[in-house]
């Protein structure tokens, strides 16, 4: 902010703190963060608030974010009902919505993900606008934000039981945090004075679960399937169909790559060279996903069906191996097999393969930094989603320790011989 913002952090204090000076008047806050990044983000939103307040004191003290509702002249027609009309409530939600779509696309350009960019317009176009489309800016609540969580967990319907069908919790997580955006723009526009309270009220305990995987058991059952079929498919002309299927679930299995980063890989992206520390023959894979460009190094089993597939579709270098990702197939297969759900009742999906992968690594004593850094994440995720169901991961020679007990001093027993 050119140098009028600080953030520091005082002694004895594990959070950080933001400072300015506007107007003649100093201005602290805490930012209850102990991350620099987090309060950053923390320190740039107050900064803008503190900016609005200020403007509207040097207008003479006047609120043009809050000024009350003057009455509407009588009309012929329909009584008024009350509302505000929006000439007199300032710029809805749905013109917020379209600041930010117009801001956001062009200041990532380049950094972030297309796809995860569209992503934003989607959200905005299917959930958002429908419901706080015509809505002022100013009126959006606390309470506001909370209706709409109950809106999105009852207003679906499932066909199938006649139960609401709820979003998977991290739908909806992105999508307050799309709502969240949107009211940023609001806010740097003085179109709102500060930004509600959108943490969910009655959170969980935030307890740490295992995501759902095939054992080695299950996941030899798994493609032990998808090759009878590639012998025997359900029709002739699903054939190629499923031997393509039969190839993504070997090549995801030794490979750990995301649904999403295999559905963008093309044939350029894949080289089979030697491994120089193993001898064995691998992939290099030049992976593009949520986290821009990695690379990964595959499992020898990887080679064979990368082979076969590209053989079969005759694959330029600018053509994609795989493509959309077999969601419908694999969860047929999986009905089928009964491998649908864990033990726990976790849901496995395509997405279970790179768990598997993962785990797979982890049983057979892989580096855990070297799987996080060849899978494009971080040793915290695996220790919190994969590691702690691990038996191997925990070193019984370490732990099964045991002080050695002093021997008991036998007593001299000397006998008189006289």
């Amino acid at each position: 902010m050119d140098g009028a913002l600080h953030v520091y952090k005082r002694e004895n204090s594990r959070f950080w703190q933001c400072a300015t000076y506007l107007g003649s008047r100093n201005y602290r806050q805490t930012t209850k963060e102990e991350s620099l990044a987090a309060a950053k983000d923390f320190a740039r939103d107050w900064y803008m608030e503190r900016c609005v307040e200020d403007r509207q004191r040097r207008r003479g003290g006047v609120s043009l974010l809050n000024d009350p509702v003057q009455p509407l002249p009588a009309e012929p027609g329909p009584p008024f009902d009350g509302r505000r009309r929006q000439a007199a409530s300032g710029p809805s939600f749905a013109d917020a919505a379209k600041a930010f779509t117009d801001e956001f696309e062009v200041i990532t350009l380049g950094e972030r993900n297309a796809d995860y960019v569209e992503s934003k317009s989607e959200i905005i176009r299917l959930h958002l606008n429908p419901f706080f489309g015509d809505t002022p800016v100013q009126d959006i609540t606390a309470g506001k934000v909370q209706e709409y969580r109950v809106h999105r967990q009852t207003s679906r319907i499932d066909p199938k039981t006649g139960k609401p069908k709820k979003p998977a919790r991290s739908t909806l997580h992105h999508e307050i945090v799309t709502l969240r955006q949107v009211l940023k723009t609001a806010n740097r526009k003085g179109w709102i004075a500060a930004l509600p309270d959108m943490s969910a009220p009655y959170k969980t305990s935030g307890k740490l679960e295992h995501r759902a995987w095939f054992s080695p058991e299950e996941y030899k059952m798994l493609y032990e399937a998808t090759r009878e079929r590639t012998k025997n498919p359900p029709k002739p002309r699903w054939r190629e169909v499923c031997e393509n299927f039969h190839d993504y679930v070997l090549f995801m299995g030794n490979t750990g790559l995301r649904p999403d980063e295999s559905a963008r890989l093309e044939l350029r992206d894949v080289k089979i060279v030697k491994d120089e520390s193993t001898g064995e023959r691998i992939l290099e894979i030049e992976v593009r996903g949520k986290r821009g460009v990695g690379f990964c190094k595959s499992m020898p089993g990887a080679i064979l069906p990368f082979e076969r597939i590209s053989k079969r579709k005759g694959l330029k270098p600018t053509d994609r191996i795989f493509g959309k990702t077999p969601r419908d197939l694999m969860n047929t297969l999986l009905d089928e097999l009964n491998l649908k759900f864990d033990r726990d009742g976790h849901v496995r999906t395509c997405y279970s393969l790179r768990h598997t992968y993962i785990c797979l690594r982890l049983l057979e004593g892989a580096d855990i930094y070297q799987v996080a850094k060849n899978c494009r994440t971080s040793v915290e995720m695996i220790e919190k989603h994969y590691a702690r169901h691990l038996t191997n991961t925990i070193d019984a020679s370490a732990v099964n320790v045991r002080k050695a007990r002093p021997k008991p001093s036998r007593k001299s027993t000397s006998g008189d011989d006289g």
